[in-house]
């Protein structure tokens, strides 16, 4: 999917056109606030944490699961074992530690999630597809997902949008979001403020602040509500404010681009 920016016939734009997964990235980035502690994955999120740290949010403390904290890598890492993060970090301590001390005690502002399905309560699922006993496929598994889930500040989820991801049922609960509605995660005893944000190939989506069933906010640049609804299983909550979101910047772009180039991942 390739978007056009409002900046094509801006004589200063690096690239007038964007794929649909930089605009995840960059929306992704613009979510992430400066002197942040952000718990980190591989992938997408890894991307986005280290373009806020290379735009907007210098400060961005990142933290990924193989124990670097305060890790400034200066290209992409391949892997939460990439040699780049421990020697750009500012310590570097046990897994138990970063799940014990930094992850259950609360004192991680922001973790990024993604599954394999979401319901319309943000509960993920990355375990399997069918029944667990006879599964049509057999997922990679929890990981350290439910813990970010049960107890970051909030958590972000970055997943693609369609009717295969965007379930009125999952087929397991891995990772909880607000499980059946309010109250849920309090009487579960956990201690995270839960899910604030949905970034998807569409749009934002974020939880009613009463009801926290997901709602649409946001439609990215040449995406309609009819699309958004066609790739929900629900009958998808649509804002009373709905807004667009802002393209990618020239400087974003050109930014994501070269960090992607530096990985060896070339521009996509």
């Amino acid at each position: 999917m390739v978007l056009a920016t409002p900046a094509a016939d801006s004589a200063d734009s690096a690239d007038a056109r964007f794929t649909a997964d930089e605009m995840m990235t960059v929306a992704a980035s613009r979510a992430l606030r400066n002197g942040a502690v952000c718990f980190v994955g591989i992938g997408l999120p890894s991307t986005a944490a280290n373009l806020a740290r290379a735009t907007h949010a210098p400060d961005l403390v990142l933290i990924y699961e193989s124990g670097t904290i305060g890790a400034k890598p200066t290209r992409l890492p391949l892997s939460i074992g990439d040699a780049e993060l421990a020697e750009t970090a500012d310590t570097v301590v046990s897994v138990p530690e970063i799940f014990n001390y930094w992850l259950q005690a609360g004192r991680i502002d922001v973790g990024f999630l993604s599954a394999a399905q979401l319901d319309r309560y943000a509960n993920l699922n990355s375990t399997v597809i069918g029944p667990y006993d006879h599964p049509r496929v057999r997922l990679p598994g929890a990981g350290g997902a439910p813990e970010i889930a049960a107890s970051c500040r909030e958590v972000i989820i970055v997943i693609r949008q369609s009717l295969r991801t965007f379930v009125d049922k999952l087929d397991f609960v891995t990772s909880v979001g607000f499980l059946g509605g309010p109250g849920d995660r309090q009487r579960c005893g956990l201690t995270g403020g839960g899910p604030s944000l949905v970034i998807t190939d569409l749009g934002l989506l974020r939880p009613h602040p009463e009801s926290l069933v997901l709602e649409l906010t946001h439609l990215h640049p040449g995406v309609t509500t009819d699309q958004a609804r066609a790739a929900t299983g629900w009958d998808l909550a649509i804002s009373s404010e709905l807004s667009s979101t802002q393209p990618p910047t020239p400087q974003e772009l050109e930014v994501l681009r070269r960090l992607r180039v530096s990985s060896g991942g070339g521009p996509r």
